[in-house]
């Protein structure tokens, strides 16, 4: 990596560590091999670094948008992992459910229906 690429993976690897917690993205990290590391590595300076380094959206705002869009998606794995993000970056159960109805308005019913499967796990071990 390019010493502005070290620095954005390093930013990102604090706010990555901040939203979804040391010990996941540790174990996920050290999990990593010659054929993943590559993505980790650029998945934490773009996407964590790039698009949630910078202080124009707060990480509680851009965990609620990751849930709407991760939840129009159907990617229940992740929706799991920032569900819980969005609880450590402050989103309230009320509106977690909010962003759910969202989800179930403009991606149906059944979309809504493992959106709030999920949170209700994620809740549950809270």
């Amino acid at each position: 990596m390019s010493q502005f690429d070290e620095d954005l993976f390093l930013k990102g690897l604090t706010q990555r560590k901040a939203t979804l917690g040391a010990e996941y993205v540790d174990r996920n990290l050290a999990a990593a091999d010659d054929f993943t590391r590559p993505f980790q590595e650029a998945m934490t300076a773009w996407c964590w670094g790039f698009g949630w380094g910078d202080e124009v959206i707060d990480p509680k705002t851009r965990s609620m948008m990751n849930l709407s869009m991760i939840g129009a998606l159907g990617k229940m794995a992740e929706w799991e992992t920032h569900c819980r993000g969005a609880l450590n970056n402050g989103v309230s159960r009320d509106e977690l459910r909010a962003i759910i109805h969202v989800i179930g308005i403009y991606c149906g019913v059944p979309q809504a229906l493992e959106c709030f499967r999920v949170a209700r796990k994620v809740l549950d071990e809270a």
